[in-house]
This record gives C-alpha cells, structure tokens and sequence, in this order.
C-alpha cells in the first residue's frame, strides 16, 4: 500500500515557501520547553530553592507573561500541545481531547494513533500492563502519526524556511507530547514504559539512527533499579505535608517518602520512574544526547527542538499540585532545566538560541485539599448515566431511552444520530433533554448543546467551549463541571487530581521568551498560548503556522 503523507494543510506550502532560509541566519536553535501540568504559578513556590540556571534564568532573563491563559475548555496534554504548536484553537487543528468518539468507526480513537506507522520497536506497544495513562487504551493501533492534526506547526513553518535543512525534533515521555510539537515535517521521540526505551514510529524512520540504538542499549533507566524517589532537600524545607487522605496509594508507591521504584524487572517499574522526577530526567538525558548526535545548532541555518516533560502531570494527578512530592519534583525539575540549558549553553551557546516555556495546561488543587479549607470541591461520578430514572424519562419522551447516547468522552457527549434518523425525531430537542438530565448531576454546571455553543452572545466558559468544537470529532453536548469539582475516575483509575475545565486554574499557564534581542521584562496585559507560535514566527520573520488564529505579541519584537 502507498501511503501519502500528508503533512500539513495544503495552503500552508504556498504561504510559507516563499521565505528564504537566509532569514534564519539566527538563531541557531529554537528550543522549546513545554512542563505537563505547570500552572503559572507553580515555579513561585519553590523560587527559593532555584538554582542559577533553571527557573531563575528563565524568570530574570525573558520576557514573562503572566497573564497567559489558553482559550479553550477541554484542558488536556493533546489539546495544549498542539495550541501552543500551531498558533490556533482546537475549533482549527482538530485536536479536541486525549481521546474522542469517532461516529464512522463507531468507537473512541486515541489522539495520535494511526495503524499505517507502526513502532519500530515490537515490544513497546502501549497496551501494556504498566500504563498509567488510561488515554492511551482507547488505541486501537499501537501505530503513531501526526496526521490526525489539521494545521501547520511552528515547526513545519521552520522547515518550510529552511527548505528542508533545518532538523526539528521533538521529545517527551508521552507520545503525543513529542509527536504533536515535531509536526509533521519534524521527528519524534518518545519514552516506552513497556520497552524501557524512547521509540518512534516509520512515519519517522526506516530504522532508528545508531546513535538511537546507542543510548537504547546503554539501559539508563535501570540506574534507579532498587532505588527510591526520596527528598532532595531537608524535609524541614518543605512547606506541604507529605501524608494525606487524598492522595493516591499506586501499588507498591505509597503515599510518604521514600517512594520506592522496586527493580528494574518489577512489573511497575519504568511506569513508577514517569511518577516521578526520573522521568524529566530520562527526557533531558536523551535530548541532549540527540543535540550532540544530530549537530544540533551548528549550521546557518535554525533548528527546532521540543522538549515536553511529564513527571509534573503525572506527580499532579497521583497526589495533587500542593502536596509535597509536587514541590519536591518542582525543585527537581528546576535542576533538571537548569542541566538541559548548561548543555545547550555548552555546545550551542545560549546567545544563539531562543527559548520558550509554557505548558499544555495548568493545575487543579485536590477535592478533599480544598475542603479541607473550606472551599467548596467535590467529585463527580458519571458511571451510572444514564441511570433507571432518566432512562425512564427518555423512553417517556421519545420512544427509545439510553439508546440515544453513543458514547460519553469527557468533556462530550455524542448522539446516536443514526437512531434518531431512523426514530423521526428531532436531535436538537434530543440533545437539550438529555442535557437537562445532565445538568442535575451534582458537580455539573452546564451541559452545552452545540446550539448554546453557536449562540452570538455568551459567556467567557462558552466560548472556551466553542474554541474547543471540531466538526467530526466533538460531541454534541459539552460538559462542564462546576469550580473546583472534578472526574476523578479515568477507565476505572482512581486519580487524586485531574484537569480539563474551562476555569482559571486549569488555562493560566506561564509563557516566557528568552533570546537575542529579546528584552527582561514581565507583562501582564491578558494573551492567549495561540500566541506564541506566531510570535516566534515574527521573531524568525517566516510564514506563521496556517491556521494561527492568535497574535504576535509585539514586545518580544524588536
């Protein structure tokens, strides 16, 4: 079978070619640098343990917004990644959830998966017993592509001017945080719980370069083998609390300090060490090996590389932003920067290079956290929707009950339009019932139908919701939870913490820019994360990713 890639919307190529590559003479490198689950506040809470080169570097050198908030509802890893690569809003690059309902196949699809490019790794399929992320079991394909993303990247538009030369990578332990920020024109690595090594797919390569195959078989990560996460301070240091009720006990983990990894031939080991600050620091490592590898910033011409860490989201959802393995991986994280740019500094030249920090979502504080301080929090259980009685009432009403439901994918849900065809009904009368029997649920605040969505005048939550609709994918029926209420349960994963709300805590996120004419400065006039591709693209002065829909934010231009 000859399969064609298509790597980007075709406008794309006749907005962008026209650009020189002469005009990326600088910066060598645009490195960019996404943290999973960083709400912009998060790096002030340990500010007093920053080394000099991490968080401090960044905050004292670049140009801080802190008042950047993605503008969207659906608030997960897939979602943000991809704004933040393309410049626009879901509504565009069609990246609407971790997982949504496809009506033509009948089932739930996984962001990135595509059965035509398989791992070049046989044994790190992801259906594997070490997978914390229930996301990734709506797979029906262990293959990974790009393709399912609808606009040009920031990092396709760096190809494009560069007429093919520029390298342009992208790196983290989640698949779709690598994928998603590489584009299509770029190449992705990622870290396989089940293999114990970063893989890639044959939309990639042919077969892994050596250099690969090197850092592969040198087994890094079994450096923790019989090891544990513990304190890197003294524990006098910390001003969370290292035991509480909400946190979640993963088996053989634990709630307290130490967390022991067990060893390298445990059934959980390498997804313990993505609980963990191990991650970011397996991340790092193989990053900067394929900076030494690849000649990364050493021609005329720029290069691009992303690096996603996931150890914040994952120690976020185990045991909550304010608990003390948060603030114990945020001080280990910031010494984890801080080695990736002494790198970058060493072989590139910090000068040479821009930098970029945001995040693909912010935080949620914990349920039981919250009430413990007398704010109101709660968590919601859809499991039993929908139940006897409103089948009952939908029976009722229009002949037929749950039948009508196809699928519930947080934040959507979808209706069997086939059976309201066949039943003569109306399915926008079907969908405001269904969504008032939603909007009784205890934790629920709305349930927009694709009406409410449409409608001209509408609140700030609505709009995020309508920048999250893409025709064929999302749902008929948005959910929304109320402040501070939470789905706790993915597939039967019990979480201390979760995102994907349209409210403050889980949009506000930091972005700042660090480079050669870039001034110091912090800004905090309200922007939005669909402007930070184009504005690197000012700063390049080439084509901005084709569907951008955000703006250039001029201070960073000079």
């Amino acid at each position: 079978m000859n399969i064609v890639k298509p790597h980007f919307i075709a406008t794309a190529l006749a907005a962008s070619v026209a650009w020189s590559s002469s005009t990326l003479a600088e910066p060598k490198l645009v490195l960019q640098i996404t943290v999973d689950q960083l709400r912009a506040d998060m790096p002030q809470m340990v500010k007093e343990h920053w080394g000099k080169k991490g968080f401090r570097w960044l905050y004292e050198n670049g140009l801080v917004y802190a008042n950047a908030h993605h503008a969207h509802a659906n608030t997960e890893t897939i979602v943000g990644h991809t704004t933040l690569a393309t410049g626009a809003t879901p509504a565009v690059h069609g990246m609407v959830g971790n997982i949504w309902y496809d009506r033509e196949l009948g089932r739930a699809v996984y962001n990135i998966e595509d059965p035509d490019y398989a791992l070049l790794s046989a044994d790190a399929d992801v259906d594997d017993a070490n997978e914390i992320d229930p996301t990734q079991r709506a797979a029906n394909s262990d293959g990974r592509s790009p393709r399912a993303i609808r606009s040009s990247t920031l990092s396709d538009q760096i190809a494009l001017a560069g007429r093919g030369r520029a390298k342009i990578f992208g790196v983290s332990v989640k698949d779709r945080g690598a994928v998603a920020m590489a584009g299509h024109a770029g190449k992705a690595f990622w870290f396989s719980k089940a293999a114990g090594e970063f893989v890639t797919s044959n939309y990639y390569y042919e077969r892994y370069p050596q250099w690969v195959l090197d850092w592969n078989a040198a087994t890094k990560h079994t450096k923790w083998s019989g090891s544990s996460w513990t304190l890197s301070l003294d524990e006098n240091a910390y001003s969370a609390v290292d035991d509480a009720a909400w946190e979640t006990n993963f088996p053989g983990y634990g709630i307290t300090f130490p967390h022991s990894y067990g060893s390298s031939d445990s059934k959980y080991f390498t997804t313990l060490l993505t609980l963990s600050p191990a991650g970011d620091e397996l991340t790092a490592d193989f990053a900067m090996a394929l900076i030494d590898a690849e000649a990364i910033g050493k021609d005329d011409v720029t290069d691009y590389l992303s690096v996603s860490f996931s150890s914040t989201d994952y120690v976020g959802h185990l045991f909550g932003p304010a608990s003390r393995e948060a603030e114990d991986n945020l001080i280990r994280l910031d010494r984890t920067l801080e080695k990736l740019l002494e790198h970058v500094d060493k072989t590139i030249g910090l000068r040479n290079v821009v930098v970029v920090l945001s995040a693909d979502h912010g935080a949620a504080d914990v349920a039981g956290y919250l009430q413990s301080l007398n704010i109101p929090a709660g968590n919601i259980n859809l499991s039993d929707f929908p139940d006897d009685s409103v089948n009952a009432r939908l029976t009722a009403r229009f002949g037929v009950g749950s039948e009508l439901i196809s699928a519930i994918e947080w934040p959507y849900l979808s209706l069997n339009h086939d059976l309201i065809a066949e039943q003569g009904l109306n399915s926008v009368e079907v969908a405001e019932a269904i969504a008032a029997e939603l909007e009784s649920i205890p934790g629920i605040f709305d349930a927009l139908t694709t009406r409410e969505m449409n409608a001209v005048d509408k609140a700030d939550y609505v709009k995020f919701a309508a920048n999250n609709y893409a025709e064929g994918r999302s749902g008929d029926i948005h959910l929304v939870v109320n402040p501070h209420w939470f789905v706790a349960d993915f597939d039967g994963l019990s979480v201390a913490s979760t995102h994907g709300s349209p409210w403050a805590y889980d949009r506000h996120v930091p972005i700042i820019f660090v480079g050669k004419g870039i001034p110091a400065a912090r800004v905090d006039r309200a922007v939005s994360t669909t402007d930070v591709a184009p504005t690197v693209s000012a700063l390049l002065n080439i084509g901005a990713p084709s569907g951008t829909t955000g703006h250039v934010l001029t201070e960073a231009i000079r």
